[in-house]
């Protein structure tokens, strides 16, 4: 499976963000396929490092509902880091929820 071409085709999903950290991290996920993804990239140059945290709502090939939780640290100048990956998954049920702080 082409996980670029999946983060490509979906669209980006807006991020729940302290306003301290509003615009130092920005994130992008999709379900279809069988498969889930979830990247993010460190945008705002001068914000520190970031350490965000994650909940995402998906629905399984077998017809049931999954939250997949995790947390994950940015530096400056991350790109298109994946901090989630599975599969099962044919669609989500939810935005990917991913609150960030920044880390001194």
């Amino acid at each position: 499976m082409n996980w670029l071409r999946i983060a490509t085709i979906a669209a980006l999903v807006g991020c729940a963000l302290p306003a301290a950290a509003k615009d130092a991290v920005s994130c992008g996920g999709a379900a279809m396929l069988g498969g889930a993804q979830l990247n993010c990239s460190h945008v705002q140059p001068k914000a520190p490092p970031q350490f965000c945290t994650y909940s995402w709502a998906l629905h399984t090939l077998a017809g049931d509902q999954k939250v997949v939780e995790g947390s994950f640290s940015l530096p400056p100048g991350a790109s298109n880091v994946q901090v989630y990956q599975g599969s099962g998954f044919d669609s989500a049920l939810s935005n990917p929820i991913v609150i960030c702080r920044g880390s001194h």
